[in-house]
């Protein structure tokens, strides 16, 4: 027989064989076949699967991913200069490794403050994911100026609008359960040392105390939110009670009212803590999460067009912001982690799908270089986010209250309370409210802040000790009567006998607050025009109760597309737009 016809033959007995098998096989009513796989080749992620995946494949991909991953990470730990031994002969492959800044991202977080920080730690919280690359750029990683560390700080319920309120209620929860939140492994927390410390504020006419009532049914009413389980009931409110001027010296009697008409006492979720150790303690938990610190300062944005094809050449200069869409971020490498120290590098761009401007009292500034402010129609709105000193000033006083010292908010503006127990005190002034309650003109009440606020020098943070002298000590010494020995007299204490007051006044700082100019309350959320850039600044001082929450709705807002928890859909910057204002604060 010829080769080829016995070739074809045994081709067809084994085509025929297999038919033949499959028919017997078939015949049957219980039979094993197998499933067709699907093919899933479309979807680009392939650490998310569908029901109809093959299990087998499933696992395979699991152990494939895992498997790179690890070696990855190997990789990344081998070239690593604090840990590799020959730093000479095994240097960086590529200058776009770790050690570097990256060439993308997913998220861009503008400022490693607490809000930041947040921001960042509520991403990889909800997704803990290699493929979602969260940079946060810092352009002083020693925070000498941030609003963070330098802010007195605290919490306390007593505001005009219920989002504050509940945001304030989160970050006493949440700082409740910090071990549970922000532990790493077997780690101790830093310790942020959170003190209670009950709030009282006090109003000296019947147009304040009329609002601080209405505020307190507010606030003691509100309903809280914590996970997907809504909870109304009034004992999840806040804890605060009103005080008349009885009632209010017989529980201070070292204080005077003899001008105060009713007060409002907070007694749960109130306190005060250390904003350096918070905020460590959020960045050591970044770290293990994945998320890249970098050292930093933003420069400008770049933006790009919306498609391929380029209309520039059709459209004017005034109309082509509508077809592009921001891209990258431009960054001034300040230091890298290679020695020698690298200063003075060119500008690079860091392409990312989102940005988040955290940059607190700078964050007006970082949206200008965004062009916002700068354009036509939505463009031309700006973000009134500026800069504004304040001064803390530490005073000791051996007579002074102790335990029974409350965190004091004046109707003038000043504020004082107890740091420690050994009878020092902290104390400083806030801008005054005086004309809020005369007239229902937002415009007549915002200017008297701007002419209280421009007598201060916020060019610099130089410390005016004349300030304490004329604004807040005759106030602590009208109000506390063991305060009237008290004055500052440069950096030195003095008890000599041909002066009557007694130098006590052991340290004072000056701190920017980040403050919005348009009504004084934060701005929160995604721009009007470019869905990609988020904004959360313009706190006035509040960042360390409200960074939190605020953080964790701007996570909502980009993964979710809603608020889950406390709407903030008032603080967006699109309230702008329509010509509406936040409830301003009283007190």
């Amino acid at each position: 027989m010829n080769v080829k016809w016995k070739y074809f033959s045994i081709r067809s007995m084994h085509r025929m064989a297999k038919i033949t098998f499959h028919r017997i096989i078939s015949s049957y009513s219980r039979t094993l076949h197998k499933s067709s796989i699907l093919n899933y080749d479309d979807y680009t992620n392939k650490s998310f699967y569908d029901i109809g995946e093959h299990p087998y494949k499933r696992v395979w991909e699991i152990t494939k991913l895992d498997f790179q991953r690890n070696r990855i990470r190997y990789n990344q730990a081998k070239y690593d200069y604090y840990k590799r031994r020959g730093k000479l002969t095994n240097m960086m492959k590529s200058v776009c490794d770790l050690e570097l800044l990256p060439m993308e991202c997913t998220v861009a977080i503008i400022g490693g403050g607490l809000v930041g920080s947040a921001c960042a730690w509520w991403i990889k919280q909800r997704i803990r994911d290699d493929d979602l690359k969260v940079v946060v750029i810092e352009a002083d990683s020693t925070f000498s100026i941030s609003s963070t560390i330098l802010s007195p700080g605290g919490i306390w319920q007593q505001f005009s609008c219920p989002e504050k309120v509940q945001m304030s209620l989160f970050t006493a929860e949440f700082l409740r359960n910090a071990n549970e939140h922000l532990r790493i492994l077997e780690n101790d927390l830093p310790a942020f040392r959170f003190t209670p410390m009950n709030s009282l504020f006090l109003a000296d006419n019947e147009e304040k105390a009329n609002a601080m009532v209405q505020n307190h049914k507010m606030q003691t009413a509100l309903s809280f939110k914590w996970s997907q389980v809504d909870l109304f009931l009034s004992d999840l409110g806040a804890k605060v009670k009103l005080l008349n001027n009885d009632e209010l010296q017989l529980m201070f009697p070292f204080m005077r009212f003899g001008d105060i008409v009713l007060g409002s006492l907070g007694s749960e979720n109130e306190g005060v803590f250390d904003g350096w150790q918070l905020l460590s303690a959020f960045r050591e938990k970044n770290i293990t999460l994945g998320v890249q610190y970098i050292k930093a300062k933003v420069t400008g944005f770049l933006y790009e067009w919306n498609n391929d094809q380029s209309p520039a050449k059709v459209l004017s200069e005034r109309d082509q912001w509508k077809h592009k869409s921001l891209r990258r971020l431009v960054v001034d490498l300040i230091f890298t982690l290679m020695e020698p120290q690298v200063t003075d590098c060119a500008p690079r761009a860091l392409y990312s799908y989102l940005f988040i401007n955290c940059a607190g009292a700078w964050s007006g500034e970082v949206a200008e270089m965004a062009g916002f402010g700068l354009g036509e129609e939505v463009m031309s709105v700006p973000i009134p986010v500026v800069a504004r000193k304040r001064y803390a000033f530490i005073f000791h006083c051996p007579d002074g209250p102790s335990l029974d010292m409350p965190y004091l908010f004046d109707p003038s503006g000043v504020w004082c309370r107890r740091e420690g127990l050994g009878h020092l005190y902290i104390c400083g002034k806030n801008p005054s409210w005086m004309l809020l309650l005369f007239s229902n003109s937002f415009l007549i009440h915002n200017i008297t802040y701007q002419e209280e606020d421009n007598q201060i020098d916020h060019s610099n943070l130089d410390v005016d000790y004349d300030y304490f002298d004329t604004k807040i000590w005759p106030v602590l010494a009208a109000r506390v009567p063991s305060f009237e020995k008290l004055k500052v007299c440069s950096s030195f204490a003095t008890t000599s006998p041909n002066f009557h007051y007694l130098y006590t006044v052991k340290n004072s700082w000056a701190y920017y607050v980040d403050r919005n100019l348009y009504d004084n309350s934060a701005i929160i959320g995604p721009h009007p025009f470019h869905s990609n850039y988020y904004h959360c600044g313009g706190f006035d001082g509040m960042a360390l109760q409200h960074g939190i929450p605020a953080a964790r709705a701007l996570m909502e807002q980009f993964l979710e597309g809603a608020y889950v928890s406390i709407d903030l859909r008032d603080f967006h910057l699109s309230r702008m737009l329509r010509g509406k204002t936040v409830k301003p604060e009283c007190f």
